[in-house]
């Protein structure tokens, strides 16, 4: 904690005192001062109780930013008792003054259905109040809005023109979508290089998603010149925020020495921060590393376990493993009925390896009653994806005539 001078706790309690002798003189901009005052702590014991007495009589003489903050008094419970009505009335009485951040709060309030009945009409309209007075929060609200076609006609071009007014003022938000339009070539012509602007801008200012995007450009190349080292250094910055697939590859970056000394530990433990959050990459990465020993003691059953987490939240590859680990008995007890469970959850997303492996356990019965016409189904839609094995089943069953 910062200590405060002699010199600045005089001037301080001289401002609260010719503060406080114009608010009893009725100055509502001094009423107002004066409560902020109480209600931070500022050159006076903070005190919510005076805080509110303050703010209550600029508010009462119409004084929009007294109106505002005894709202959120009431919001939060400070100095009065919690009184949701109460604050949405005194938000109410601001943003009809024209207080710009009461107007974004009232058009937060009826957009999220929060403490008012959800109405899109009257979130729009708030906001716009608010964005056209140059409320960065609100000129980002309003793209979203257009983006997503909530409450309005679905419009990229509307969504372009409010989140460049909002990035044009720093807003970090803004700038990744705005981003990320120019990467989807959403009301713009498609553009990496623009994309990539935006997102180090985002990112520069904190952005965790922006610092994840500019890394994955970096290492592919795409819009920048390709720079390993650089591609790492923005993983880093927004896994150190907690971005789980920015963690993950990281991990990958260190398992394969890309941009950075090769170190299994260090992959390792960037899988598992990104692991623990349920990133499903992750969790199958972390399955590998215990499945061939890279960075740990090797372990089937922790492999299965961590492909099973993966393969829970839809991951084709971790499916497919685990249940070759069924059908094999590895890491975990055989069962054929399980094997064939989860080779069908990657079958039915297209991997070509689960259905080949689908094909061979209606073939043979294994797990299944055996049918080869379903085998067959199976073999062919792998074959299609030029996987070898179903292809070779696919010839045999055909040359033998068990394909009709």
């Amino acid at each position: 904690m910062m200590e405060v001078s002699q010199e600045n706790q005089e001037q301080l309690a001289a401002t609260f005192r010719d503060t406080r002798a114009a608010a009893e003189r009725g100055d509502a901009v001094a009423q107002t001062s004066l409560g902020l005052m109480y209600m931070d702590g500022e050159g006076v014991p903070k005190d919510d109780a005076q805080a509110v007495v303050w703010l209550r009589k600029a508010a009462e003489q119409g004084f929009a930013g007294a109106q505002y903050n005894l709202g959120v008094m009431y919001a939060n419970g400070r100095g009065v008792a919690q009184d949701t009505g109460q604050a949405i009335g005194w938000c109410l009485r601001a943003a009809e003054r024209g207080l710009a951040q009461a107007q974004f709060n009232l058009g937060a309030i009826y957009e999220e259905g929060r403490d008012a009945a959800q109405d899109d009409a009257q979130a729009i309209a708030w906001y716009r109040k608010a964005a056209e007075q140059g409320h960065a929060d609100a000129q980002y609200a309003l793209g979203v809005i257009y983006r997503n076609g909530q409450g309005v006609a679905q419009d990229d071009t509307q969504a372009i023109a409010w989140y460049r007014k909002a990035a044009d003022q720093g807003d970090a938000d803004a700038q990744y979508d705005l981003g990320m339009m120019y990467l989807l070539g959403r009301g713009v012509t498609q553009d990496d290089v623009q994309a990539v602007a935006w997102f180090r801008k985002a990112a520069e200012h904190g952005n965790a998603s922006a610092q994840f995007n500019l890394g994955v450009m970096y290492e592919g190349g795409q819009g920048v010149t390709r720079d390993d080292a650089q591609a790492v250094a923005w993983f880093r910055k927004a896994a150190d925020q907690g971005n789980a697939a920015a963690q993950n590859n990281l991990g990958v970056m260190y398992r394969k020495g890309q941009g950075v000394a090769q170190d299994d530990s260090q992959a390792i433990a960037w899988y598992r921060k990104a692991a623990d959050q349920g990133d499903a990459d992750a969790q199958y990465d972390l399955g590998m590393m215990y499945s061939v020993g890279r960075g740990v003691t090797q372990d089937d059953a922790q492999a299965a376990s961590w492909w099973r987490k993966a393969a829970e939240h839809g991951n084709a590859s971790a499916q497919r493993n685990l249940g070759l680990m069924y059908l094999n008995g590895i890491g975990v007890a055989r069962d054929d009925a399980q094997a064939f469970a989860w080779f069908r959850e990657a079958a039915d997303q297209g991997d070509a390896v689960g259905q080949a492996n689908l094909g061979w356990m209606y073939e043979n019965g294994e797990g299944v009653s055996q049918d080869s016409m379903r085998a067959v189904a199976w073999y062919r839609k792998a074959a299609k994806q030029g996987q070898p094995e179903a292809q070779e089943a696919l010839s045999r069953m055909e040359a033998s005539g068990r394909d009709k």
